[in-house]
């Protein structure tokens, strides 16, 4: 399995697609994912632009719809929550379509959803992840980030380097990692593994959510390792269902 990290959705190649795509966005849209299909979300649609989830959800039954909306770290107004893992809990998410826009993590997506298997992870659905990857005996991924407004974020590569140390410690095949980007992510791991939420506080994502809000217990949430079992994964452009 060859593996290859890009810091954002900017770096990914254009004119080439791997064989999946695993999208990372710790802070927050990742977690908030997994978390809403762990919640029993019937799925989350995801775009990248606030006008066509309007429309689109518009056209939802509103009993069965909640629209998520943050841009800068804040909700959206007009939306019904906006991008924490705490607010989807299952009392407000069950059975409801989510549709969903983020300031980076469904940027990411767009980028790759053309790509046959994609999945989303964050760091408390890490394991499972992992095991669907092996699983499924890919040649090529690519771990997309999500990062801040385009530039490089700390927690995102932590998680990369979560994902690859798992897969070169859980795989009877031999694991390949294909750029310096991912080397990079998995020393940042071997940093930090033991104290992930001092990562988190110390990332200036972390520190601006911190400074916009009461989002300590988020970043205590996104800090969890391998708490969950579902995998995020694309059925159809930009639509995101448990598997």
């Amino acid at each position: 399995m060859r593996l290859s990290y890009f810091h954002v959705a900017a770096d990914v190649p254009k004119g080439k697609v791997p064989d999946a795509a695993v999208v990372i966005d710790v802070l927050r849209a990742t977690t908030t994912i997994a978390f809403a299909l762990h919640n029993g979300a019937e799925s989350v649609q995801v775009f990248d632009n606030l006008d066509d989830l309007r429309q689109t959800a518009e056209k939802w039954p509103e009993s069965s719809r909640l629209m998520l909306g943050e841009r800068g770290g804040k909700r959206v107004e007009g939306f019904d929550l906006g991008n924490s893992p705490l607010l989807v809990v299952p009392e407000k998410v069950d059975r409801k379509r989510l549709f969903m826009s983020t300031t980076n993590g469904t940027r990411s997506l767009h980028r790759v959803r053309d790509v046959k298997a994609l999945y989303t992870m964050a760091l408390p659905n890490r394991q499972a992840v992992v095991d669907q990857l092996l699983k499924e005996c890919f040649e090529e991924v690519w771990i997309v980030g999500s990062g801040w407004e385009g530039a490089y974020s700390l927690e995102d590569s932590l998680a990369a380097g979560a994902l690859i140390a798992s897969l070169i410690k859980n795989s009877f095949e031999k694991v390949y990692v294909m750029n310096d980007e991912l080397s990079s992510a998995l020393a940042l791991w071997e940093k930090w593994k033991g104290d992930l939420i001092g990562c988190l506080r110390l990332s200036t994502h972390g520190q601006r959510l911190l400074r916009i809000g009461d989002h300590e217990s988020d970043l205590i949430c996104c800090a969890t390792l391998d708490q969950l079992l579902v995998v995020p994964t694309q059925t159809s452009p930009g639509i995101l269902c448990a598997k």
